[in-house]
């Protein structure tokens, strides 16, 4: 058994430090969505008369409903196409040594080197062109091609830590390639799968200049798009903004504490390999 020593009790105290760092803009959140309208006194001062009001007035007032619908569907769309096109093309990148591989393998990581702003203007004359403005499929194209390179990286590095003698026992009892991919290895891509989903999930719903750029005044605006009705010209309703911010925040908060063990065994994964 350890015994208690200064250094430990320095080190406690330093994580004690952090957490309390860390909770203060949550306590600053939830604070000043609880305080009544107009309340002008500081956001670190309790309130004492919370204002439960303010989150169905925040839902109702910016239309949450159909935005938090919206951002669902382009989310869930948008993450089960990552998983299926970056896990079946990282596959054989990982798996095939032709000389075509690498090549192919840094073409895809072009991506992370190419800013996605500077294709915004050209995919809004092309989604224009072809009737797709106003429409959420417009942003689950362009995450699809914004995101790809991130996920094929993942799943890429993933594999190649994941031996080979798996295919090959596979190969000996007959299953192909696709048989091989779907019953073998795709069941072993679950911790990997979990760090995709939650990484690219967190960016997809908290993004904003992209709903705001090719969804803006459709009733399909998504959820940061719908929180921004309450900045206006020269003031800001900050208790109903943030109230807003806690309801948009919840799905992503559920989500992660479902996922949270897939997702550090990934990061463990991936650190080992």
């Amino acid at each position: 058994m350890k015994r208690y020593t200064w250094k430990t009790g320095v080190l406690q105290i330093i994580m004690i430090g952090v957490v309390l760092v860390v909770l203060i803009p949550v306590y600053i959140l939830v604070n000043t969505a609880l305080k009544p309208r107009g309340d002008r006194s500081s956001p670190m001062l309790p309130t004492l008369t919370p204002e439960w009001g303010n989150f169905p007035q925040a839902w109702e007032q910016a239309g949450l409903g159909p935005a938090l619908l919206s951002s669902i569907f382009v989310t869930v769309t948008t993450i089960v196409l990552l998983i299926a096109i970056g896990s079946l093309a990282a596959y054989p990148l990982a798996r095939i040594t032709a000389s075509w591989s690498p090549v192919v393998y840094y073409a895809f990581m072009l991506g992370f080197i190419v800013p996605s702003i500077l294709a915004l203007i050209p995919l809004y004359s092309t989604f224009r062109d072809m009737g797709l403005l106003a429409h959420p499929l417009a942003l689950v194209i362009l995450y699809l091609g914004e995101r790809g390179s991130f996920t094929i990286f993942l799943y890429t590095e993933f594999l190649r830590a994941v031996p080979r003698e798996y295919d090959e026992a596979a190969g000996i009892d007959g299953a192909g390639r696709l048989k091989t991919f779907w019953h073998v290895i795709l069941p072993m891509l679950r911790p990997v799968t979990g760090t995709v989903i939650i990484l690219n999930a967190v960016f997809i719903w908290n993004d904003f200049y992209a709903p705001l750029l090719f969804l803006s005044g459709s009733g399909s605006q998504t959820l940061p798009v719908a929180m921004f009705s309450f900045t206006g010209t020269y003031e800001v309703d900050w208790t109903l903004m943030f109230a807003a911010l806690i309801i948009g925040s919840l799905p992503m908060l559920i989500a992660f504490l479902a996922m949270q063990k897939a997702v550090f065994r990934g990061y463990a994964s991936g650190l080992k390999g």
